[in-house]
């Protein structure tokens, strides 16, 4: 029929938004879907009174190298157009670590965005640790592969309603990188640093790995990880991301949520009835990388329950 490349494209249906004329909501949405994939600061700060506060923040990257620059964003609520800690403490204490976010902690990460209160703290919640930092009072995330301690140059507000950005300048005073992500010649080795970033909706994208998907915090409070019985706590077999998906619940289930899992579920029920106590290990692992938590929380539950019976540690 003639149609070249030109023709076809012209064809295609296009959806064209004039900002002003959808909400906040909708616009914030088109953007994260569009503009990715998006690396994440994980801002660590410090309130007057002397409350670290640790929040991740997708409007993030670097601008410069001399001065060293980077800039981040924490935008004002769209729902309500209140700020977050993590803005409130740089304009009261001028410093922030900024900390890379690679796969091993994602989940840990995810947690620290539910809006816990100023007094809580946000490393304790996520079962990170603190780490001093050299030249600022601000805390190190101790498992990020590399920590930017930098000084707050200065905050641009760019709007006064809900959504609106407020930039960061932040100049690195000090970097520290880990040194198992470093390549033979001392770089940094982008396959060993494992980053992730920010996509739209519940997704994140993993380098040479792809997208994956991580739920969003619960709009009422997770647990947080302190807050897992340091029988399940020490397990060697959860790893960070385990803690964190763990500590995004908003209440342990209980003696008889858990007695009527095990009734309802036949195979687990053989398996506590044999004492079995690995391969019970072996269906919680199955239930966490599935996002089952949960089905994980009750097998938990009934696992360290059935080896304080048997006396095993």
């Amino acid at each position: 029929m003639g149609y070249n490349l030109y023709t076809f494209v012209f064809m295609q249906k296009v959806l064209s938004i004039i900002p002003s004329e959808i909400s906040t909501g909708q616009l914030h949405a088109y953007l994260l879907g569009a503009v990715g994939p998006r690396p994440i600061a994980f801002a660590s700060t410090i309130s007057e009174e002397g409350i670290p506060n640790l929040s991740p923040f997708s409007f993030f990257n670097v601008f410069s190298a001399n001065p060293p620059i980077l800039i981040f964003s924490p935008a004002r609520r769209v729902r309500n157009n209140t700020t977050k800690h993590t803005l409130d403490n740089v304009h009261k204490i001028r410093e922030v670590v900024i900390n890379v976010v690679n796969y091993e902690l994602v989940q840990q990460m995810s947690l620290t965005s539910t809006e816990y209160s100023e007094s809580e703290n946000e490393f304790i919640k996520a079962g990170l640790t603190m780490l001093d930092s050299d030249l600022v009072k601000p805390f190190r995330v101790a498992e990020s592969p590399v920590q930017f301690e930098c000084k707050v140059t200065k905050v641009e507000a760019l709007g006064e309603k809900g959504g609106a950005g407020n930039l960061v300048f932040a100049e690195v005073l000090k970097m520290h990188v880990q040194d198992s992500v470093l390549d033979e010649k001392g770089l940094i080795d982008q396959f060993k640093i494992d980053q992730v970033a920010r996509m739209g909706g519940n997704w994140y994208s993993r380098a040479n790995m792809g997208m994956f998907e991580v739920p969003k915090p619960l709009s009422k409070l997770g647990i947080g990880v302190d807050n897992i019985p340091e029988k399940i706590r020490s397990l060697k077999m959860l790893t960070g991301n385990d803690l964190g998906l763990l500590g995004n619940v908003e209440s342990i289930p209980d003696k008889k949520e858990t007695e009527e899992f095990v009734a309802s579920n036949p195979q687990i029920e053989g398996i506590v009835k044999s004492g079995d106590s690995k391969e019970l290990l072996r269906i919680i692992r199955e239930y966490l990388d599935n996002n089952e938590v949960l089905s994980a929380w009750k097998v938990l539950l009934i696992q360290i329950e059935l080896n304080g019976n048997t006396g095993k540690s």
